[in-house]
């Protein structure tokens, strides 16, 4: 049809504009999927702007919220005439003169890019269109993506048209409105609002030409002109755009002299008061419901959900309370035990001479400077010598300082830490979540990311595994001498477990009250009995769901294991036998409150009612049992207001006292707290500084304390429950009190002298009140 046009430059033109028009029609159609998703007219009108998903506490208080873009959206008379003059200024002058896309700008940009002054084209419309509606993700990308000069081209044209579709939907202060509220400013800051807030404590309508200029001088690089980092460099920036708000007639020339000779004055005091601050159970949630958003297609930090938990807000309180106050006295201990000696050691107590040297190699920055400096460690340890200013976590708050990369890292090596969760097991809701002692320095989750040697409070399911397979409480065994041989990895082994005080007794106990105290050799024996691999599959049976090494000495807590599935297969006791999946999230919804699902109680019977009942009863003489192991909770006066109360649990430290167990129950909750360095060569050095009973069950009792004090609170001390079926089992069988009481163990390990002297604890009690047992 284009032969009949006899002049041949029209014919041309018109065959050019064909197949523009043709191109611009395929993108818009997204032609055989080749340019991919392009916003059609009802996403004009309907943006959609990420939304952010919001955790609660069980009783509806906000804990926290999930969001990519932190963003406070604003109206246009809310804005500032200086950010808007600013920005036209200098982003797109001739705003008001065309209808999204100015092809003058575009080809005396290209002309300039040509002459090697490079310049943008894009006008305000085209930015808008590319950030609210992401027409250069990959989500809007078709095949072309794969072709290099091509894709730029098409990445161009989709820009344009969105741009033509916007100024045909909104007019220009909306678009001016809209941009301002989507565009980027760094650090995870979105909108003019958040930004003025952040940098000058000032909403965006109080903002003088000079910040309106530095804000509007970030939007063409928010790092390189960052007034934070790099206040240099943004002074020049705001400068420049001074001077095109003055050549330009936004403002007079007194203002620009003013104004250009002042330096950046910062006001960086605002803290946003929306509890969206990352923690511990913030990130515990996200990680619980990963599978399900995955199944289900959904964005936790884009959908807007509204997730609901099952944490207790008091009792949460209360936990943390509890840690702060307890794990600050026991920082105190550990720090005046070592003094100036540095704690990380071997098995033989020797100090580990490449400790920091190692720790260095596991920093991001080294593979960074062994690129940069090759084989030169001179050059490379004086980086990590060299003073620096920064902060650190105190007990008595954030601390600016300065100190090397080497102080840093032995700084905190020597920091204890802690991992705490409650759980009522009749509903299978987690009441409290403590992931450690500072999300914001330690953000690795000690409640179930976390992996520790569980010491003796593994050894009730070697008991367990005896009362289901035809022993008593009653049944008696002697403290006396061990030795029991194995293979093991096609190796014969002998294992000789010892006591705490490598004194046997020869006394004849109850297994309730070699529990309670905590015997390590009768424990062996029973374990012997059993088979070890026996008490592995009850293990597994009841909650544990860590791979445990099948030898003898699984019972005395040799594998690694974490809170939350201790505090599970604790739980499972207190539920009749009836294994639970704890629950954190009872529901999750959509912004309008419709329910996209409920989370329902799973449990299982994995055990008889009767075996768990007198799994409740054993574990009662740890406080009950002449030297049971938790009698230390005597002394905390607030738990036995009542008469009445029982308080069950039992305590656990691993070898070397690199960890501090306690497991406590009550009428209704099961309790977990573990203590410990996260380096594993760091460590107390002795049963009064570091075993269980003096570092994690007093964290444990001050907890209960603050909440058995609320009457809000829902839970009131009182005793166990009664069987909840027949019991054929003998258990009443009261011990004699001995004369002289030895010394229980939870330990793997003890060391052939004490050579430090015992540190005082400044949580015991007065001299004459102390507990008549500990244990390690």
């Amino acid at each position: 049809m284009f032969r009949r046009i006899k002049n041949r430059f029209l014919r041309y033109f018109l065959i050019f504009i064909y197949f523009v028009i043709i191109f611009f029609c395929s993108i818009e159609l997204n032609f055989l999927w080749l340019f991919g998703y392009s916003p059609d007219m009802h996403d004009i009108k309907n943006p959609s702007m990420s939304l952010a998903s919001e955790v609660y506490y069980a009783d509806g208080t906000l804990i926290g919220r999930y969001y990519k873009e932190n963003r406070s959206p604003v109206e246009f008379k809310q804005i500032s005439p200086n950010i808007i003059n600013g920005l036209i200024a200098t982003e797109d002058v001739r705003f008001y003169h065309h209808n999204g896309v100015d092809f003058f700008s575009f080809f005396t940009s290209m002309l300039s890019t040509a002459k090697g002054e490079r310049r943008g084209g894009s006008t305000i419309t085209q930015q808008l269109a590319k950030n609210l509606f992401e027409t250069r993700k990959k989500k809007s990308q078709g095949f072309i993506r794969h072709i290099p000069v091509i894709r730029t081209v098409v990445y161009k044209c989709k820009e344009w048209l969105t741009a033509f579709k916007i100024e045909h939907v909104y007019s220009k202060q909306e678009i001016l409105t809209m941009y301002l509220n989507t565009v980027p400013f760094g650090n995870n800051t979105y909108g003019v609002k958040t930004a003025s807030l952040k940098l000058f404590n000032k909403t965006p309508d109080a903002v003088t030409p000079a910040e309106a200029a530095t804000m509007v001088g970030m939007l063409k690089a928010t790092s390189t002109y960052n007034p934070i980092n790099n206040p240099k460099h943004s002074l020049e920036r705001r400068n420049i755009v001074l001077g095109q708000m003055l050549k330009y007639d936004y403002i007079k020339r007194a203002q620009y002299d003013t104004s250009v000779d002042k330096p950046i004055k910062l006001d960086l005091t605002y803290v946003a008061n929306e509890g969206q601050g990352d923690s511990y159970l913030r990130q515990a949630v996200e990680r619980w419901l990963k599978k399900w958003l995955k199944e289900n297609d959904y964005d936790l930090y884009n959908d807007g959900l509204k997730i609901y938990t099952t944490i207790d807000p008091r009792l949460q309180q209360y936990a943390e309370e509890a840690v702060a106050e307890k794990m600050k006295m026991l920082q105190k201990r550990f720090y005046t035990l070592w003094g100036n000696k540095n704690p990380w050691q071997d098995l033989d107590g020797n100090e580990i001479k490449d400790f920091v040297l190692k720790n260095e190699q596991r920093l991001p920055i080294y593979t960074k400077l062994q690129k940069k400096y090759g084989s030169n460690t001179t050059l490379i340890n004086q980086y990590f010598e060299r003073p620096k200013h920064m902060k650190v976590f105190t007990w008595h708050g954030e601390s600016d300082t300065t100190f090397s990369t080497i102080d840093s890292i032995k700084y905190y090596a020597k920091l204890l830490n802690t991992g705490m969760m409650s759980l009522e097991p009749t509903t299978g809701k987690i009441k409290v979540w403590v992931g450690g002692i500072n999300y914001k320095y330690f953000n690795y989750d000690h409640v179930n990311q976390s992996r520790r040697q569980a010491g003796s409070t593994f050894k009730p399911f070697a008991y367990l595994t005896a009362l289901d397979n035809g022993f008593t409480p009653c049944d008696k065994f002697t403290d006396k001498p061990v030795s029991i041989k194995y293979t093991d990895e096609g190796r014969d082994q002998v294992w000789e477990p010892n006591n705490a005080d490598f004194h046997f007794s020869y006394q004849e106990m109850s297994l309730r009250w070699a529990m309670g105290k905590s015997v390590n050799s009768i424990t062996a024996q029973l374990t012997e009995k059993v088979g070890w691999n026996k008490i592995v599959d009850y293990a597994h049976k009841v909650g544990i769901e860590s791979p445990l090494r099948a030898i003898p000495s699984v019972s005395l807590g040799s594998n690694d294991v974490s809170v939350f599935e201790m505090v599970r297969a604790y739980g499972t006791f207190l539920n009749k036998g009836k294994k639970v999946d704890p629950i954190l999230v009872t529901k999750i919804t959509e912004q309008d409150g419709t329910v996209l699902k409920e989370f329902e109680l799973k449990e299982e019977q994995v055990i008889s009612e009767e075996t768990a009942w007198l799994m409740l009863y054993m574990f009662r003489g740890g406080m009950e049992e002449p030297g049971g192991t938790s009698q230390a909770l005597w002394e905390y006066t607030g738990l036995w207001k009542k008469s009445s109360n029982q308080i069950g649990g039992k305590t656990g430290t691993s070898s070397k006292y690199v960890d501090g167990w306690y497991m406590g129950i009550t009428k209704d909750l099961v309790t977990g707290v573990w203590v410990g360095d996260d380096d594993r060569t760091v460590h107390f050095t002795s049963s009064e500084t570091g075993e269980g009973s003096h570092t994690a069950l007093p964290i444990f009792a001050r907890f209960m304390e603050k909440v058995y004090a609320d009457p809000k609170s829902g839970y009131t001390p009182g005793p166990f429950p009664k069987p909840w079926s027949k019991i054929t089992k003998k258990y009443d069988c009261p011990s004699p009190v001995p004369a002289v009481d030895s010394i229980a163990t939870d330990s793997l390990y003890k060391p052939h002298l004490d050579s430090l002297k015992a540190i005082p604890d400044p949580t015991a009690a007065p001299e004459n009140q102390q507990p008549k047992a500990t244990d390690r």
